[in-house]
């Protein structure tokens, strides 16, 4: 644009001065020489404006050019702004996607261990010698340790095993059971006496126990040991009449049968 005013004011100037040139020539063929002299004085007026208005022309064509130039380099300014603040934008973003995600691990490795903790107290249902009940995980662990033992004829081991059962867990649903393994460990250990009290204990407290048939009859071989014949008669005639369908009470009749 800038080129294209100083080329059109080029060519007014040089119009002008040809025109002026050839102007008193023919003014003074027409006109006189006062007529002559205003009109190339109008002429150059003229010239004059043409090549002002020109001048501002250009003028203005500078600086709107270097307008445009100020606000080209304040955008590029801004948008290298917005590129440097996007950067920190997405580092902020990777940072935070891997503390989300270590965040997640932990969680994940928090809750494992609360399930791990659960599992070790959460009561679990156990089925045994006819009966359900709950026990914890460690309850169930130290029965069958006991019976680990017994399993082995580790009897004296095996007594002890039982008999720190029953102190640790007095209410448990193995109870009955590990009075029953306890009187016959202590019976394999010659504990007669001990025996027949583990066996007098369960007969007493748990009369409907599938095993209490089976600890009368331990118990009456128990009494025999001991030499009380009357206590161990009178022990196998309270079983076949406490339990007269019982494979025990059928051992018990035989014995009765020899006693005579």
């Amino acid at each position: 644009m800038v080129n294209r005013l100083r080329f059109a004011s080029g060519l007014l100037s040089s119009c002008a001065i040809a025109a002026a040139a050839v102007w008193p020539l023919q003014a003074h063929a027409i006109f006189g020489d006062d007529e002559a002299r205003r009109a190339i004085i109008d002429l150059r007026q003229k010239v004059d404006k043409n090549q002002a208005d020109a001048a501002a022309a250009n003028a203005e064509a500078r600086e709107g050019s270097a307008a445009t130039r100020r606000s080209l380099i304040e955008l590029s300014n801004q948008i290298e702004q917005l590129r440097a603040e996007l950067a920190r934008l997405r580092g902020q973003n990777e940072q935070l996607a891997r503390e989300v995600s270590e965040l997640q691990r932990l969680q994940k490795d928090v809750q494992a261990g609360v399930d791990e903790r659960l599992r070790r107290v959460e009561p679990l249902r156990i089925e045994h010698d006819g009966q359900t009940f709950n026990a914890s995980p460690n309850e169930k662990r130290d029965f069958e340790a006991a019976m680990d033992l017994l399993r082995k004829s580790d009897f004296g081991p095996a007594s002890t095993a039982y008999s720190s059962f029953l102190q640790r867990y007095p209410s448990s649903g193995y109870t009955p059971s590990a009075l029953y393994w306890l009187g016959n460990a202590q019976y394999a250990s010659r504990g007669y006496k001990d025996s027949v009290e583990s066996h007098r204990r369960l007969v007493r407290e748990y009369p409907d126990h599938l095993r209490t048939p089976e600890a009368m009859l331990a118990m009456a071989n128990s009494q025999f040991e001991l030499k009380d014949p009357r206590g161990a008669r009178k022990t196998l005639e309270d079983l076949a009449k406490a339990y007269p369908n019982s494979e025990a009470a059928a051992a018990a009749r035989d014995r009765l049968a020899r006693l005579r």
